[in-house]
C-alpha cells in the first residue's frame, strides 16, 4: 500500500474543471493542472466521467493557417514540471456528454498515468 501512495503524491492533479452545458449529447473540454513532482516523465493516458461516454485526448497543431485540434493518444506529462491542460494546448475532450451540468456542481473523474496509475479527481462545473 505504501508504494501507491508515494506514486501518487508525485503526481498531482488541481483546478479540474470544466464549463457548464445546459444539455446532454455534446463535447467538452475538460482543463486542469498536473503538478510531476517526479524525477521521471509519465503519461496520461486515458480519462473516465460518469457524466461522458468517452473522452479524447487532444492537442492543438499551430502549422499553417488556423489551429486545428488533433486527437493523441497520450499527452505527455514532463519530470519536475506543471503541466496545465487547456484549450489552446493539451487538454482533454470529453465526448457525447451525458447530462446537462449546472455551474458549481461537481463530479469525479478517474485519469489513468502511466506511471502514477489511476488518480480520482473531483471536477468543477463552471460558469
Amino acid at each position: 500500500m505504501m508504494h501507491n501512495a508515494a506514486a501518487n503524491e508525485s503526481l498531482q492533479i488541481v483546478d479540474a474543471r470544466v464549463p457548464a452545458v445546459d444539455k446532454a449529447g455534446g463535447d467538452l473540454p475538460l482543463t486542469m493542472t498536473i503538478k510531476n513532482e517526479a524525477d521521471s516523465a509519465d503519461a496520461l493516458l486515458r480519462v473516465r466521467c460518469p457524466v461522458a461516454n468517452f473522452s479524447e485526448r487532444h492537442t492543438v497543431d499551430r502549422g499553417e493557417g488556423a489551429p486545428a485540434m488533433r486527437s493523441i493518444s497520450n499527452i505527455p506529462v514532463p519530470a519536475k514540471a506543471m503541466l496545465e491542460l487547456k484549450r489552446d494546448g493539451y487538454h482533454v475532450m470529453l465526448l457525447q456528454m451525458r447530462q446537462a451540468l449546472t455551474p458549481g456542481e461537481t463530479f469525479k473523474c478517474a485519469i489513468v498515468f502511466q506511471k502514477a496509475g489511476t488518480i480520482e479527481t473531483e471536477v468543477q462545473v463552471q460558469k
